[in-house]
Parts: C-alpha cells; sequence; structure tokens
C-alpha cells in the first residue's frame, strides 16, 4: 500500500477504546472517515457507543459532523482485523509503557509498512514505544485532550527513529481532520500541554497545603482570572499585553527579567513575529471581544445557580 495523502485517509482505526478512544472515533467519523474501532474489553463497544452518542450533538453544532455518519464505525476485538486494512492507525490502549511497547510490536508486524502508527500516550517517550518496532520510522505521538471529540489541540512528536517526513505528515493529517496539530521540536517526556498543567497543579497543592487558600479557591482564581484570557490568548500573548502600551519590553523593564539574555532577546522576537503586524489597540480590542465571548457564554456548574 502506498501512504495516502493526508486528505485522501479514508480508513482510520482506532486500537484501545475508553474516553479517549471513544471520543477520537467520534471525530474521526464526524470527518467523514471509515472507523474501525477495536477494544477487548467487556462491553467496549456498547460503552464506546455511548460516548459517540454523547459527543454526536455537539459536533453537529460545531458544524463539524455534516454529512457525516455514525454508521461508518465496525467494531472488532481483533488488533489484526482493525489494522490490517487501515490507512492511519491512532492507539488509544491504556497508559502503561510495556502494553504499549508490545501493541505497537503488534500493529507494526500487520499494517503495511507506509501506514502511520500513532499513540495516545500522555507521558511516554516515543523512541520508547517504537523501540521493538521494524518500521519505528512510521511511530509518532498524537497526543489529545479530553474531551477528545471537542478539544481541538494534538502534540505530535517523533522518536530517535522517527522520519520526519512522517511527523509532517501527522501534523497536516490531524490539520486536515479539524484539529490544531502542534509539532514538538524534540521529545520529552509528558510533551508539553501536560507539563504544563503539572506545574499549575503543583502550585496548587502548595499553597493549599499552606493554608493559603482552598481548592475551590484554585479553581476559582483560574477560571475567573487567566483562564479566561488563557483561552484564546495564551500565557506569552497575555504576559506581552499585560505591558500595556509598551508591551512585552515593558513588562521585562518594570519589573525585570529572571533569564540569561538570549532567552529575553527569543522571547521578544517571538512576541514580535506574532503580533508585529498589530497595534496595541488592535490587539486590546481583539483580547475585549473574545473576553466578552468567553464571560457570555459561561454556564454554571449545574446545581449550583
Amino acid at each position: 500500500m502506498t501512504r495516502q495523502t493526508p486528505d485522501k485517509v479514508e480508513r482510520v482505526a482506532c486500537v484501545g477504546g475508553g474516553y479517549i478512544g471513544a471520543g477520537w472515533v467520534a471525530g474521526y467519523l464526524a470527518a467523514s472517515k471509515d472507523v474501525i474501532m477495536c477494544d477487548p474489553g467487556p462491553d467496549a463497544e456498547a460503552k464506546a457507543r455511548v460516548i459517540i452518542n454523547q459527543a454526536w450533538p455537539y459536533l453537529e453544532r460545531l458544524g463539524l459532523a455534516e454529512g457525516a455518519s455514525r454508521k461508518r464505525l465496525r467494531f472488532t476485538t481483533s488488533v489484526e482485523e482493525a489494522v490490517a486494512d487501515a490507512h492511519f492507525v491512532q492507539e488509544s490502549a491504556p497508559d502503561r509503557e510495556d502494553l504499549k511497547i508490545g501493541l505497537f510490536k503488534q500493529m507494526d508486524a500487520i499494517a503495511p509498512a507506509d501506514v502511520v502508527l500513532a499513540s495516545s500516550s500522555s507521558s511516554f517517550l516515543p523512541s520508547s514505544l517504537q523501540s521493538k518496532c521494524i518500521h519505528p520510522e512510521r511511530v509518532v505521538i498524537g497526543h489529545p485532550f479530553a474531551p477528545s471529540y471537542l478539544i481541538p489541540l494534538v502534540e505530535v512528536v517523533g522518536g530517535t527513529a522517527t522520519d520526519p517526513e512522517i511527523i509532517d505528515w501527522t501534523v497536516d493529517f490531524y490539520e486536515a481532520v479539524g484539529r490544531k496539530a502542534m509539532k514538538l521540536k524534540k521529545e520529552i517526556e509528558s510533551y508539553v500541554s501536560n507539563r504544563l498543567q503539572d506545574v499549575v497543579l503543583e502550585e496548587a497543592a502548595s499553597l493549599v497545603a499552606q493554608g493559603i487558600c482552598d481548592y475551590q479557591d484554585i479553581d476559582d482564581a483560574v477560571i475567573y482570572g487567566p483562564g479566561l484570557r488563557w483561552a484564546f490568548a495564551g500565557p506569552i500573548t497575555c504576559y506581552h499585553m499585560g505591558g500595556g502600551k509598551g508591551g512585552v519590553r515593558h513588562m521585562i523593564d518594570h519589573f525585570g527579567w529572571m533569564g540569561d539574555e538570549d532567552a529575553k532577546h527569543q522571547l521578544i522576537a517571538a512576541v514580535d513575529d506574532m503580533y508585529g503586524h498589530l497595534s496595541l489597540e488592535e490587539l486590546e480590542r481583539w483580547r475585549d471581544e473574545n473576553l466578552m465571548v468567553m464571560l457570555q457564554g459561561f454556564k454554571p456548574v449545574p446545581g449550583k445557580g
């Protein structure tokens, strides 16, 4: 089999179930793919269909499932049947490294050599997952976020034996099915977003342990503060805008810089590249319009009023 171009992939195999695996299935079905899902767990098909059906109305509201059909899903308990004729494989087995290494060895022995094998792992190095494969060059990480049928980000990273062209192909494939693919420049455990989340959670636990606040306060501090901005701007953009009309340069001049000079100049250059085409007034209007969307769209936790 010759590898399909990213926008021509028709058949996707989803190996492994659970919430992440079923979410992937819903997303691929909404992208009008033929999907075969493999999960040996008890009542796996019924559980997966519950999640897919739960996801479907939201995908329709986003306009992502127009003309798509859940009838294009087949289910099997056989890894061999799932991957033998696939154009792309998304693995979502339980996050045990030994299990995933063995599963990739098995899939690699069955799937056509040109078919990309992607893992939904949340932490493991791709070099480890590809270590027992005959064709390690086609193994990548495609790490999603729950709910994987709605959150668009997928972190893509290859191992030491991964072909760089495969990484680029995988990025293009995820973009073709409506995802926001982020390519890491090199592998690291837990990738990028999980590492950022871990830092916040660690600091939250420390603040509570010191008696400064409780866990509800932690959530409120993020939800009604930086979380509103991070949802569309991110911490780098927020840092830049925190400097008012002087932007990132004023922030550094006013509050100082803890890193070295190279890191400082790298940050300034990155901000200039991202927003040099806009005035601060234009950027502030963009921020405020997005904040209005967030504030007007808020829905309270059920039962809390």
